[in-house]
């Protein structure tokens, strides 16, 4: 990649400088030069700009936050850039909390509800595009012929339909600023500072609380969103089943690459770190390396999910036989973990409790456990001791979302033990995984691991499994992995 210059610039005397790059090649800008950088450019603004798809809907939570908190002034980080080493960054993912009350995902952004009387005024705090009158958009690190052109903040208010200001104006005005205030932290050291004596954690937690909460009924367009995703992540996952004689011949790190390029072709990114787990990797729930061997006659676990552009991520899983066929025991694992996952399915409704389709799914494998000879029973025993978590280890699903794991600030009332509603979209997936080092079991069954994972909507009167377009019991599975394949090679 190029090499910043950084040198330094005649700068207005109320500015800050461009820092110097140490080791930078040019010594200085010349008179000359940083005269003629200052013209001969078109004028690039945006015109007749029409809002973003989800303006309304940003608008409609803003309303339902400002009713929560009265009276209150809120600020709504979107976080800054975090180095990855040295003056190289991470890819920018605005905060959660903020994309989803604003739609808006650039760095350094912040939304603040000023209360009036009427409830409050929401502003939208953005860098403006870089300034050409000191050399920022050629000169800085960030400056828009290195990183590309920001939006003005005229074009911000189109898109966005909220007002938008200059944000390097905003420390100071918060640090001025009276009355009761509330922050999501965590994502802005300067706006944390800033207001540093006018805010308490108990009250910040609380803001961060009602956010997590706000986000377990999707609305229409987070359901769309939501089943985009998965609709990639059912293709990323045919991409993978093509190229499984590629991985063989090389590593995980393939099916790793393979499903990325789907995510980065047809959403943001990936949702979260993808699970690219083979043979006896398949035990560890968040194999994340995807640095092993891939081997005929063992399994994948897959868990991986696409993040749309608008933030919202799939959470799939299937373990596939890498050959495309079961072995026998390796399709009594599958079958019973399928079995545990369509209790689990079948369990969530509207008015159920949350924990519902987790019992449901953990007594099968209870039941199959004590039926194997692995754990001496009853079954009501195996559950009240928790004996089975030996080989099911962790929860059945959780809230699907912005987050992978959405909702997790919210209190526990609200949400493992709170009841299902319509709108709410959550995974089911239960596993059984047997350590390749656990004398326990049978050797047979050591370095066998098995998740299915689908997300399911709750609706009015029942549930759709939005992933339902991948198929999950084991001879469909197989007739699949045939198909695709073939269809590759024809």
């Amino acid at each position: 990649m190029a090499e910043e210059l950084i040198p330094e610039t005649p700068e207005a005397a109320d500015e800050e400088p461009i820092k110097q790059r140490k080791n930078g090649l040019y010594p200085g800008v010349s008179d000359e030069l940083a005269e003629n950088m200052q013209s001969g450019w078109a004028d690039s603004e945006l015109h007749g700009l029409e809002p973003i798809a989800q303006a309304q809907h940003t608008a409609a939570r803003r309303a339902a936050l400002s009713a929560r908190f009265p009276g209150e002034r809120l600020v709504i980080p979107a976080g800054n850039l975090k180095t990855r080493s040295n003056d190289t960054e991470y890819p920018f993912r605005a905060s959660t909390e903020y994309a989803y009350l604003t739609g808006d995902q650039t760095q350094d952004g912040v939304l603040v509800l000023e209360p009036t009387n009427g409830g409050h005024e929401a502003t939208v705090y953005l860098l403006p595009r870089s300034n050409r009158g000191n050399g920022e958009f050629w000169l800085d690190g960030q400056g828009e012929l290195w990183v590309g052109r920001r939006h003005s903040l005229t074009e911000a208010e189109q898109l966005l339909g909220i007002p938008a200001k200059d944000v390097r104006e905003l420390p100071a005005a918060l640090t001025e600023a009276t009355g009761p205030v509330r922050c999501v932290r965590g994502h802005d050291a300067a706006i944390q500072a800033a207001l540093t004596d006018k805010v308490t954690a108990e009250r910040d937690e609380e803001l961060r609380v009602h956010l997590s909460e706000a986000r377990a009924v999707k609305d229409a367009f987070e359901i769309g969103e939501l089943q985009k995703a998965v609709d990639s992540t059912v293709r990323g996952f045919e991409d993978v089943v093509r190229v499984l004689d590629k991985a063989e011949a090389t590593s995980e790190r393939y099916i790793e690459g393979t499903f990325f390029l789907r995510a980065r072709v047809e959403g943001n990114d990936i949702g979260y770190g993808s699970i690219c787990a083979a043979g006896p990797h398949a035990t560890t729930l968040h194999w994340v390396r995807n640095d092993g061997d891939v081997r005929s006659g063992e399994l994948l676990l897959l868990d991986a999910g696409v993040e749309t552009h608008t933030l919202y991520t799939a959470d799939v899983t299937r373990t596939l036989p890498i050959n495309g066929t079961f072995t026998p025991l390796q399709r009594k694992i599958y079958d019973a973990v399928y079995e545990a996952q369509e209790a689990g399915i079948a369990a969530v409704k509207p008015g159920a409790k949350y924990r519902d389709f987790h019992d449901a799914a953990q007594r099968v494998l209870a039941e199959k456990l004590v039926e194997w000879g692995l754990v001496e029973g009853p079954v009501e025993r195996v559950l009240e001791l928790g004996l089975q978590r030996r080989w099911t280890l962790h929860g059945t699903g959780h809230m699907l979302g912005m987050d992978v794991h959405d909702c997790a600030a919210a209190r526990t009332e609200a949400y493992v033990d709170g009841t299902l509603e319509p709108g709410m979209c959550l995974t089911v997936e239960p596993g059984l995984y047997f350590q390749a080092d656990d004398l326990t079991v049978p050797e047979e069954y050591r370095g066998i691991g098995v998740r299915i994972e689908d997300d399911i909507l709750v609706t009015e009167d029942g549930n759709r499994n939005m992933s339902a377009a991948l198929p999950r019991q084991a001879d469909e599975v197989e007739a699949w992995m045939a198909a695709t394949k073939q269809a590759k090679s024809a």
